[in-house]
């Protein structure tokens, strides 16, 4: 390992591997730092059904609660990514560690309101949704605790999101593999009780992913300030910047308001999938975690191909970005559509694990498996364009893409087809296939219409960095204070 002081000084050499090494040694590893992380999901998931379908049910309604409000908070994560991957293109280290220790002050103060906004409102959010009683209090329950953890939470995806952003992804997923490991031992542990401790069901499952989100985070940070591993944030670089804060949460907001809004819709879809009863929400939920673990992969890929653009436009060198976008979105479309092709056949297999002896559930998350699974491959495609979008600093097509696919698409679909046809809760999973075709369309045309020129939104030295935050808040028609 090198030591502090050589990393501040050392030269950031450009890679010169072809695009589709670089882009595997780097989406390898986010995707399975990611299928890793889902494992928390996944692990709750499995002891929980050893419960019933209540407490499945209970779990599942709050991933989508949880995802709103981690949604609210990524907009300053993803502006710190962009800002790392482009100095880092750009050969600024200064400016790397800099951007750093904002993102993580920044981020430390948001989640701390959220979560104590969250805490306090749980009860109500679960009354809004109209959720059953003998489900709402175990996801009352479940929520709260989650909602301590969230400042544990985005400190760790803090910290593999700035990694990632100098292209170091290995050492994040060594540290989810070792954490996940350890909820799988805690969770029957805190869920079934043995000796001492006592059997706290759904509640139980909460306070292992608690644990281990502590441990993680506090590895994380405890990296990040040694300065090991090409980031080292010192104490000057923790003084409020608020010069580039705000740039930050300008270049950022667009994002935040695009993960909100997929996550509230995600929300609607749950309170109509809710009023086909209990063993449609948890049917919908656990087939919800095989997508998202399916998924994983076009995250991965999106991630991979935002830092490697990202490297591309702080270096100047659009026609390499503009490589790695087809490139990486190919790769995605065929990784996609096998996956999607080998869940349709073993859907009823694979939820059998979930949701073992629950016949009901079992029906409903094969029937939506069967209807979304054969066209990924696209979601992966139109994913993996919006990451580039993202990487390039143009973080208002993300944005408006998002809001028209579950806002002016999905969600008007899902109830009409589920409320006023014949196709009852099936419409709700037919709503979600004809948008992914939509919005790909559209994705793709503004792609290929959109003028890269621009896209390198750095300074090459740090002495000018407020200089080139003034002018771009100034661009965006907000002067800096």
């Amino acid at each position: 390992m090198k030591n502090a002081e050589s990393i501040k000084n050392r030269e950031i050499s450009e890679d010169t591997r072809p695009i589709w090494k670089q882009i595997a040694s780097l989406a390898f590893p986010i995707v399975l730092a990611n299928i890793l992380q889902a494992g928390y999901q996944l692990t709750d998931a499995f002891w929980v059904g050893r419960l019933g379908q209540t407490a499945v049910a209970s779990v599942s309604v709050v991933g989508p609660i949880m995802y709103l409000i981690i949604s609210l908070g990524t907009g300053f994560a993803v502006a710190g990514t962009i800002f790392i991957a482009q100095y880092y293109g750009a050969k600024d280290q200064e400016n790397i560690d800099h951007a750093a220790g904002q993102t993580i002050l920044s981020i430390t103060g948001v989640s701390i309101l959220l979560g104590c906004i969250g805490f306090t409102l749980s009860p109500y959010i679960v009354t809004w949704m109209n959720i059953a009683p003998d489900v709402a209090a175990g996801a009352v329950s479940y929520m709260r605790i989650a909602f301590v953890g969230l400042i544990f939470n985005f400190l760790f995806f803090m910290f593999q999101s700035l990694l990632r952003g100098i292209g170091e992804a290995n050492l994040p997923l060594k540290i989810v593999f070792m954490t996940v490991l350890l909820n799988f031992i805690l969770d029957p542990l805190f869920i079934f009780g043995y000796g001492i401790v006592p059997a706290m069901g759904v509640t139980g499952a909460a306070i292992a992913t608690l644990i281990t989100q502590m441990i993680a985070a506090g590895v994380g940070m405890r990296i990040l300030l040694k300065g090991k591993y090409g980031i080292h944030i010192r104490r000057n670089h923790l003084t409020p910047d608020w010069t580039f804060i705000k740039r930050s949460f300008f270049l950022g907001f667009p994002s935040s308001i695009e993960q909100s809004s997929r996550a509230l819709s995600m929300t609607v879809l749950l309170t109509l999938v809710a009023g086909f009863g209990t063993a449609s929400v948890a049917g919908y939920g656990a087939a919800g975690n095989i997508f998202f673990l399916a998924i994983i992969p076009a995250f991965g890929l999106s991630m991979a191909l935002s830092t490697l653009a990202g490297h591309a436009f702080g270096a100047g060198d659009i026609r390499k970005a503009m490589k790695v976008t087809w490139i990486g979105s190919l790769v995605g479309v065929a990784a996609l559509s096998i996956l999607g092709l080998a869940t349709f056949i073993f859907a009823e297999h694979i939820l059998s694990i979930l949701v073992p002896g629950q016949y009901d559930a079992l029906l409903v998350g094969t029937e939506y498996l069967k209807v979304t699974a054969l066209y990924w491959g696209l979601i992966a495609a139109q994913m993996s364009l919006t990451g580039v979008f993202r990487a390039g600093g143009k973080m208002k097509q993300p944005m408006i893409l998002s809001i028209l696919s579950e806002w002016g698409v999905t969600l008007p679909i899902a109830y009409i087809l589920s409320r006023k046809t014949s196709y009852g809760r099936e419409g709700i999973w037919w709503a979600q296939v004809i948008s992914t075709f939509v919005i790909f369309g559209i994705t793709y045309a503004w792609f290929k219409r959109t003028n890269w020129s621009d896209a390198r939104i750095v300074s090459k030295r740090y002495s000018t960095l407020k200089s080139v935050t003034e002018e771009s808040l100034i661009e965006e028609g907000v002067k800096a204070m």
